[in-house]
């Protein structure tokens, strides 16, 4: 009886993580779509900004109960944060979104309407921050993680980049 019951528990957590997981060949090209739409270098996927983007999606589904906040970085990198509720139906059942590279990279990208690229900023009461990081011309590495709050099926998206981005002063592209 133990037998079934712990290859049971076994298998809920390797479906868990495979729904929480992606391609990052996918999320780099994702990236990389709106690199060139601007002229900026293409990304390449870096393991060690993925593994520290898998430590703090991590932290803020065990530690924060996947509210986003961004980490510390001390200018060691830059980030990006996406944040997904779970699907809720009427029965009070709660379902993971199916969400991909596509769809965060997009959501940051969105913010392209609200960047002045002549002024160098964002239009009165908008962000565009995430959007110039994911653009930024010196920015040469990328490393993503997805973690997923099991009780709320809420999920967040931590993105890091090296060099870092959004410099004062500078333009992203």
């Amino acid at each position: 009886m133990i037998r079934p019951l712990f290859l049971a528990c076994f298998l809920l957590g390797a479906l868990a993580a495979q729904a929480a997981g992606f391609d990052s060949n996918a999320m780099v090209a994702a990236h990389n779509r709106w690199r060139k739409a601007v002229g900026a270098p293409p990304l390449v996927y870096s393991p060690g900004l993925a593994a520290s983007a898998q430590t703090w999606a991590d932290h803020l589904k065990q530690g924060n109960h996947c509210r986003m906040q961004h980490s510390k970085p001390d200018g060691r990198y830059g980030e990006n944060l996406f944040w997904a509720s779970a699907l809720e139906w009427s029965d009070g059942k709660l379902e993971l979104q199916a969400i991909g590279p596509d769809t965060v990279v997009d959501d940051w990208a969105g913010e392209r309407a609200d960047y002045n690229y002549e002024n160098n900023s964002c239009a009165k009461g908008k962000t565009c921050g995430h959007y110039t990081q994911l653009v930024w011309r010196t920015s040469t590495t990328v490393g993503c993680a997805v973690a997923v709050c099991e009780d709320t099926r809420e999920q967040v998206w931590v993105c890091q980049y090296q060099p870092p981005g959004n410099r004062v002063g500078e333009r992203p592209y």
